[in-house]
């Protein structure tokens, strides 16, 4: 994952034709992450899996819901919301998920990831009753992630639209460890570009259902193939 640029991430309630998900599979990408907030289902994620599992590419599940968990992924994803006002969403959910799945642990691979929602108007942000964070805030979840949690993630998630690459310039050179991962309203090259700068991964996930093309060419933009 340390020399990963760009994954593709698939909500496992929204529809994807088999010629468009093989593409996206072959398009170079370094991951196909599934997760998504509303109306994430086991069968939903199943089916994805099934689907992405016909090609040699690294498939993660960003686990959002406890009855979509199913085996088959290389990795998965564990969110800990660090601007949830909940504490559930920091402890509690990845406690309780540990409890059921703990005989599971050896034959998987869990990793944490700090998550931090910087787009108040998300889904994510209300479903997990989080509070929007000025740039000192941002710098400090990013600090407590690395230094605190020790977590090999720091996740800025801005879920459908685009950030502000200056704060994501302030978060890396926050980081020594932790790795930057940056989610949100990436839909052209440029902006590929752009956030590649600071981050060392970008995540592309909405544009694959508005704008197929241009959301394929963000791969070419970040890895230069």
């Amino acid at each position: 994952m340390n020399e990963w640029n760009h994954i593709f991430k698939l909500d496992p309630a929204k529809e994807i034709s088999d010629e468009k998900l093989d593409i996206l599979c072959q398009s170079g990408t370094d991951a196909i992450m599934v997760g998504g907030t509303d109306n994430v289902t086991y069968e939903g994620v199943v089916d994805l899996l099934d689907r992405i599992s016909k090609h040699p590419i690294h498939r993660i599940l960003e686990i959002s819901r406890m009855n979509a968990v199913t085996p088959g992924f290389d990795d998965y994803f564990i969110p800990m919301v660090l601007n949830s006002k909940e504490k559930k969403w920091m402890m509690d959910m990845q406690h309780q998920g540990l409890k059921e799945y703990m005989d599971y642990l050896d034959f998987v691979n869990p990793i944490f990831e700090g998550y931090c929602i910087l787009n108040e108007e998300a889904k994510a942000f209300h479903y997990t009753n989080s509070t929007m964070p000025d740039v000192e805030d941002t710098l400090v979840y990013a600090y407590m992630a690395e230094h605190i949690f020790h977590l090999p993630i720091f996740y800025m998630e801005y879920s459908g639209t685009y950030g502000d690459p200056q704060l994501v310039r302030q978060v890396k050179n926050t980081l020594n460890n932790t790795l930057l991962l940056y989610g949100g309203g990436i839909e052209n090259s440029r902006q590929a570009k752009e956030m590649k700068q600071y981050a060392d991964v970008i995540i592309v996930g909405n544009s694959i259902y508005t704008g197929f093309e241009q959301a394929l060419e963000t791969v070419q933009a970040v890895k230069g193939k």
